[in-house]
């Protein structure tokens, strides 16, 4: 790895604790709406169909405001449990604002990068929204780590489109050889680098079952075996 300069990260579910975080903020939300429903229960539902809806934002078949009500709607529609649409939508908007405020990371997540900034440039790419993902970088302390922060707004398309990829390397001024991509998603993180023409690493953290020739780690710390 000693032609790498550059390193870029995903946010969510690689360097944040989305699915940590985004409980708690459902709880306050649910609590201050009194919603009575057994977060447990929801969460069983919600975790997978907020998966399945970001791979279709991702490839641009639902919208923003899609995303944000529909998972939350079949969510609630799989629990039987009856909410009208206006009262959908004003909790969606709550969950936004407070999901920034809520700012667990993975374990480790401050230590490896501590280890590679003084050799490296960070970067972040991610297809989360501006105003949401800098809230969480800031309230969470690691902004201060990165370079440039690439997002799907300022670039127009998601990853793994090629374009964010190519914007996120121009905004660095950094060469497709001297950069490489960290990130969960083997579609959009991983592929997406791949498909691109630079390096990638995924974070496998659920030990899921992948092609050998793709390089990754089960911990972040473990980036140190490669850098």
């Amino acid at each position: 790895m000693k032609h790498i300069t550059d390193i870029f990260f995903d946010l969510d579910h690689t360097l944040w604790d989305f699915e940590k975080n985004s409980a708690l903020a459902l709880a306050k939300v649910f609590k201050e709406n009194e919603i009575n429903v057994n977060l447990n229960e929801f969460l069983i539902h919600y975790v997978p169909i907020n998966m399945k809806y970001w791979e279709l934002y991702r490839h641009e078949q639902v919208t923003q405001t899609e995303l944000r009500y529909g998972r939350l709607k079949d969510s609630f529609d799989l629990l039987g449990f009856k909410i009208d649409n206006d009262k959908i939508n004003a909790i969606s908007e709550q969950y936004i604002q407070y999901l920034p405020h809520f700012n667990h990371l993975f374990e480790g997540t401050v230590s490896i990068l501590e280890y590679l900034k003084p050799n490296y440039n960070l970067h972040i790419i991610t297809n989360g929204f501006q105003e949401v993902q800098a809230g969480k970088m800031k309230n969470s302390g690691i902004d201060i780590y990165f370079k440039t922060i690439t997002n799907s707004e300022m670039a127009g398309v998601k990853k793994p489109n090629p374009k964010i990829f190519e914007l996120a390397l121009n905004l660095a001024k950094v060469k497709k050889e001297n950069a490489i991509m960290v990130g969960d998603c083997l579609d959009a993180d991983v592929n997406g680098a791949l498909n691109f023409g630079i390096d990638a690493i995924h974070f496998n953290e659920h030990k899921i079952e992948i092609p050998s020739h793709i390089k990754q780690i089960n911990h972040l710390t473990e980036l140190k075996k490669y850098f």
